[in-house]
């Protein structure tokens, strides 16, 4: 992404700053130089916030945004680590609320998106199907309760033919 991003902005970038008759060459001097470093810049930026990401998930043993926003934090500090600590503090801040505006902006969105839930389910008790009946012996005839509820004590024969079934007198 960062190779195809910096292709495109350097080929602008290339084409602008050249004169009439050299803007094609411009063009391909400025992408043969720079999209490369900033394709380099893009993988090294996701490889660290990935690390820290899946770190923060890990120590932590949660899947949230405060991961992505501690691992924007971390990797603008660990990336601007050689220009000094106020450079670091003020690079981790950046990072951290950059990705805070993603993710509000997820969450925002995800929120939008979301069908409203209609009147009628949302106010309705959720109906459960009972457990289907479960047999002593498998394929066996052998009935688990006999109490009046049929169909907590009904089991089912797999060999049993339909008349089988209909000479039963609970079936009646």
């Amino acid at each position: 992404m960062g190779a195809g991003g910096g292709t495109i902005w350097h080929s602008f970038r290339g084409w602008r700053n050249s004169p009439k008759g050299e803007r094609l060459v411009g063009l391909t001097t400025a992408v043969k130089s720079r999209a490369p470093v900033l394709g380099g810049n893009f993988a090294v930026w996701g490889l660290c916030f990935a690390s820290f990401d899946c770190t923060f998930a890990a120590l932590r043993r949660k899947e949230d945004p405060w991961n992505t926003i501690g691992a924007g934090a971390a990797t603008g500090g660990l990336l601007a680590a050689r220009m000094g600590p106020r450079s670091i503090a003020r690079n981790a801040v950046v990072g951290g609320v950059l990705l805070a505006l993603i993710e509000g902006f997820g969450i925002f969105m995800s929120q939008k998106m979301l069908p409203a839930p209609s009147p009628t389910f949302a106010n309705s008790p959720q109906e459960r199907a009972a457990p289907p009946p479960v047999s002593q012996v498998l394929g066996g005839t052998q009935y688990l309760d006999t109490s009046a509820n049929m169909a907590d004590s009904v089991s089912f024969d797999v060999n049993a033919t339909s008349a089988d079934i209909y000479k039963d007198d609970r079936f009646k």
